[in-house]
């Protein structure tokens, strides 16, 4: 895949479908939209998504920046899909004052050589936001592009949408972000020592940071599945600070595999949260730690219909 960031002087040398949106998350309304364009490369268009970086609440100070998937993982998840190209388009003074009809002609149509755009019913670009949907259908016809705006989904009669995914995860609904995502709430990253507590309670844990950027779920206990080196494991992982053995206060995904044997350090995995099962707590004492984890290992067993 052609990444073009970090620059506004661009061209592409090859007919495209793009792709408008913000993508936070990749929830199946974006997933419905980008099946759009890769469709057309039976037309010999290349499928290209267009984002800007940062997006535009984040510049205009709108949001904190922490994001369903980091920049990363977009971009990974991207490539697996088939998109061909991607454009980081960087979100500046100088590119958030374009008109919204100079954006089209300039950007869209001789910079990116659209045949064939996509976007939600609710896309904006250029000044203020003016840009919308009726104006990419308007100008389409002038500028001989194809114009293909997509519907919302609704789950459980509310619209899929980058803020309801969001409401989920921050109050630990893990199950129906899943359904709106389409895939469960994954954080990816390295395996890396911890302190050890984990073995001396019996249950040894891969444990991986949890991302500055990424937007967590509360903190606790949680059913989850790990996926690595193409399988996968029922676990329990507690997201959170640990906050009856350390003082650090760093967050952090720390993992229970059950029927797992090897050494996981220095590898990656990708930890799939699928159930909320409690608050991480302090507990008076260690031991009362440890009472409670073999509590949640057994929980973890009934789950996913363990047996010792």
């Amino acid at each position: 895949m052609e990444i073009i960031e970090n620059t506004l002087d661009f061209q592409l040398n090859r007919n495209t479908a793009v792709a408008m949106g913000k993508f936070d998350g990749l929830h199946v309304g974006h997933r419905k939209l980008l099946g759009r364009i890769l469709e057309q490369r039976d037309r010999g268009l290349a499928p290209c998504v267009f984002t800007f970086e940062p997006s535009p609440a984040v510049f205009f100070g709108l949001s904190d920046g922490k994001e369903l998937m980091n920049r990363w993982e977009k971009r990974r998840a991207f490539e697996e899909m088939g998109v061909e190209v991607l454009i980081e388009f960087p979100m500046t003074k100088e590119s958030a004052a374009m008109p919204p009809d100079i954006f089209i002609q300039e950007i869209l149509v001789r910079r990116l050589k659209c045949a064939y755009v996509a976007a939600g019913e609710d896309v904006s670009f250029g000044s203020r936001g003016a840009g919308d949907a009726e104006l990419l259908r308007r100008m389409g016809a002038q500028c001989g592009y194809e114009t293909q705006i997509i519907e919302k989904i609704r789950v459980h009669g509310q619209e899929v949408s980058s803020t309801y995914v969001r409401n989920c995860v921050e109050s630990g609904r893990m199950e129906e972000a899943a359904q709106l995502l389409g895939t469960p709430y994954t954080v990816r990253g390295e395996v890396c020592h911890g302190a050890g507590k984990g073995a001396i309670f019996g249950m040894p844990t891969a444990n991986i940071p949890f991302p500055e950027e990424r937007l967590s779920p509360p903190f606790g206990v949680y059913f989850s599945r790990v996926l690595y080196g193409g399988n996968s494991y029922a676990a329990i992982s507690n997201v959170g600070c640990k906050p009856t053995v350390t003082d650090a206060g760093r967050v952090g995904v720390e993992t229970y595999l059950y029927d797992f044997e090897g050494n996981l350090y220095g590898k990656g995995i990708a930890v799939q949260l699928m159930s909320f099962h409690r608050p991480e707590q302090r507990f008076e004492s260690v031991a009362a730690l440890k009472r409670q984890l073999r509590a949640d290992r057994e929980a973890g067993r009934t789950y996913w219909g363990k047996t010792e």
